[in-house]
């Protein structure tokens, strides 16, 4: 029987290697900018935008929305406010604001953190979603957005997504969404005088196709009844692309 080829690359020196990327140059830097959907919109994030982000965070919300994020609870708006220029004054990250277009009031924001347009790998971060935008058909959207931004767009090669690991509202949401389960970093870092292990998940430009259709279904008007209700879940769409996270992860 004729042996099968080697489907792995190898060297001169006989030594595996990664696949070849002919060709392949530094991404353009994800500048914050306008994305418009059909349940959100997405801009630049802006100082004026703290003020109605942080009454729209605080109306119906208590101080454990701020638990697993590196920054707040806060007294006032104030505090808040310098958060949100800290944000601005960083030159490493890029942060968009999140709109209702039915009364323009801010309702989240996030960011774009941990950029290497050298390599092309890029993540999500510093997201917070006021209750009005948290398990929304429009939260998934922005997501959308931003990772079809990041990969269609700019055309880069890995989307991230971090968490403290104790974060079962973020892991499980990081699964729908279709990131897979990359790991456990142990003590990774210490916030808010907490040590904090980090649970990793990532989007590969090779996942994107299958996760990108499985969005586009979901957000497709005809999977939603007249009441909104949703005919078929993200995360049964995404499961086809591969996601998933170890048992008793």
């Amino acid at each position: 029987m004729p042996e099968r080829p080697d489907p792995v690359r190898r060297n001169a020196f006989g030594q595996p290697i990664g696949e070849q990327l002919p060709g392949w140059q530094s991404r353009p830097w994800p500048e914050a900018r306008s994305l418009v959907g059909s349940y959100c919109r997405l801009e630049p994030l802006r100082a004026e935008h703290a003020q109605s982000l942080y009454r729209a965070v605080v109306d119906g919300s208590d101080d454990g929305i701020w638990t697993y994020l590196t920054f707040g609870p806060y007294t006032d708006a104030a505090g808040f406010e310098d958060t949100v220029r800290g944000l601005l004054a960083d030159p490493a990250v890029s942060s968009f604001a999140i709109i209702d277009p039915a009364d323009e009031v801010t309702m989240g924001m996030a960011s774009f953190h941990r950029i290497d347009s050298r390599v092309g790998s890029l993540e999500i971060a510093q997201l917070l979603f006021a209750p009005r935008l948290q398990q929304t058909t429009a939260a998934t959207e922005a997501v959308t957005m931003l990772a079809t931004y990041a990969f269609d767009d700019l055309g880069y090669r890995r989307l991230e997504w971090k968490c403290d690991a104790l974060n079962g509202p973020s892991r499980r949401a990081a699964l729908r969404l279709g990131f897979r389960y990359e790991g456990l970093f142990r003590n990774a870092t210490v916030y808010k005088g907490r040590s904090r292990d980090t649970a990793w998940f990532a989007i590969t430009d090779s996942d994107w196709p299958l996760v990108k259709a499985a969005h586009r279904r979901f957000l497709d008007p005809g999977n939603f009844d007249r009441e909104g209700r949703q005919r078929r879940s993200l995360r049964e769409l995404t499961a086809n692309a591969g996601s998933g996270e170890p048992h008793g992860e």
